[in-house]
């Protein structure tokens, strides 16, 4: 295991800005308004070859409404976790009650305390320093996060205080982070407690107020022998709702999740069957070509009435998806938590299907003799051969003539038959025609097929001669 290091300070003192800065990633959510970080945030930071853990937290107000206190529980997780902590203090602001409290709450818990006086651009550091200087911490230390400013001799005072000789080898690599997998869906359908059923912690704040996740949280999993990452995202709603900035940005945050994944479960709210803003979200995982998994939660608070009425719902809205694993499930208690993983397992593999160029000929020829494709124009369009296009999602290239106006309907005849023989369960299927080129373009004097026929007569008849 690495070391790790907590950021903590109030809120909107520049936390994920230094995180950001720090892993030179912009992994971390950044918006001008206190409260937008809530769950920890995990990333990597390298001080030469040496790696550790940097953990963005939520800002402790001090308030003890619900949801500051469920953030105040992140960050008490992310310090009991941390080998070093660094109060993070606005140079603008000054020096204020609250960091006082914070600074007194890290003290009890005897690990090394770093202060960073963030926000000194435009300011004299001295300056900064000495206000600060009542706090008694000798390790204090004025920085420009958002402009990446004296963030060398932070890195350098952290280093002796981390454990000795940390395993480079141990810094986690994307190739090691198992089938990443975004859960997505509307504000409230209980993405986050999904996500800590299936890690059995705290991992993310839970709360019944809608919109309590606004980043996307990525999460290792570990689970029956096979690694996962867990991307816990933001709700979104109809864009005609989405008015407040840090919303726009939590939903953009969403999309490149969809993006970034291999495969999305679109969660969605059995109580309420589907919904248009359900469709919308499916609709831009098709779009970016992702394997997709439905999980219909809070299964297990409806009568076999509400059962049998949601399965019908599901079956008549999400036909355009029939390839797609529908799983009924509890977050809250935990029922199909098994069934759910199996589903992600079996739509991932699909996606990764690695098929072979003869293979797919041969699948092709016999697609075509099931069925001929329609014609165009009073000419029946000629498939000669098929090869892969690539994966996530299997993409399939036919080359042919006459392919520029094929049906629609061939085209998803080809998708349903290349579905059923490789058994492609929940991932869409792409089929790209191409246009076969004429070898005698351009040339003159070039012989119809019908010369050509009895040109070869002539020539095996005067041979036998």
């Amino acid at each position: 295991m690495l070391p790790v290091v907590a950021l903590v300070g109030r809120p909107n003192v520049g936390k994920s800005t230094l995180f950001n800065a720090l892993t030179k990633t912009r992994d971390a959510l950044v918006a001008d308004l206190p409260g937008v970080t809530r769950d920890r945030h995990y990333g990597v930071c390298r001080i030469g070859a040496h790696p550790f853990v940097l953990v963005d937290t939520g800002g402790l107000s001090g308030a003890r409404v619900e949801i500051d206190a469920l953030t105040e529980r992140q960050v008490q997780l992310a310090i009991e976790e941390a080998a070093v902590c660094v109060l993070l203090v606005d140079a603008r602001e000054g020096l204020l009650p609250q960091d006082r409290a914070i600074l007194d709450r890290l003290r009890r818990t005897g690990k090394p305390v770093l202060l960073a006086i963030n926000k000194t651009d435009g300011l004299d550091p001295p300056s900064a320093l000495a206000e600060f200087a009542v706090l008694g911490i000798g390790a204090s230390f004025a920085i420009a996060a958002a402009h990446a400013r004296g963030l060398d001799p932070l890195l350098a005072a952290i280093a002796p205080l981390l454990p000795e000789d940390p395993d480079a080898s141990a810094a986690p690599d994307a190739a090691d982070a198992g089938v990443r997998v975004a859960i997505v869906g509307r504000p409230n359908v209980g993405k986050s407690t999904l996500v800590n059923r299936l890690l059995g912690e705290e991992r993310v704040v839970v709360s019944g107020i809608a919109g309590t996740t606004r980043d996307s949280i990525h999460v290792p999993l570990l689970r029956d022998g096979k690694r996962y990452t867990l991307i816990d995202t933001a709700g979104v709603r109809r864009r005609g709702r989405v008015e407040d900035a840090l919303e726009k940005f939590s939903v953009i945050k969403t999309l490149q999740s969809i993006a970034a994944a291999e495969v999305a479960v679109v969660m969605l709210d059995a109580a309420e069957g589907v919904t248009d803003q359900d469709l919308a979200l499916i609709g831009q995982v098709l779009e970016a070509g992702r394997a997709l998994v439905i999980a219909a939660n809070k299964w297990d608070g409806l009568e076999q009435y509400d059962r049998e009425r949601c399965k019908a719902g599901l079956e008549r809205k999400l036909g355009f998806v029939a390839w797609a694993k529908i799983v009924f499930l509890s977050a809250l208690h935990g029922s199909g938590l098994r069934e759910l993983m199996r589903a992600i397992d079996r739509a991932g593999a699909a996606a990764s299907r690695e098929l072979g160029t003869s293979d797919l000929t041969r699948a092709l020829e016999k697609a075509v003799a099931a069925h001929q494709p329609p014609l165009v124009r009073g000419h029946s369009p000629k498939l000669r051969f098929a090869h892969p296009g690539g994966d996530h999602p299997p993409t399939i290239v036919i080359h042919g003539t006459r392919t520029k106006h094929i049906a629609d309907s061939y085209r998803r005849y080809l998708e349903n038959f290349f579905r059923k023989r490789y058994k492609l369960e929940g991932t869409p299927i792409r089929i790209e025609f191409r246009e076969g080129e004429n070898p005698y373009a351009g040339r003159r004097n070039v012989l119809t097929e019908s010369q050509q026929r009895r040109r070869r007569r002539m020539i095996q008849h005067a041979r036998r001669r």
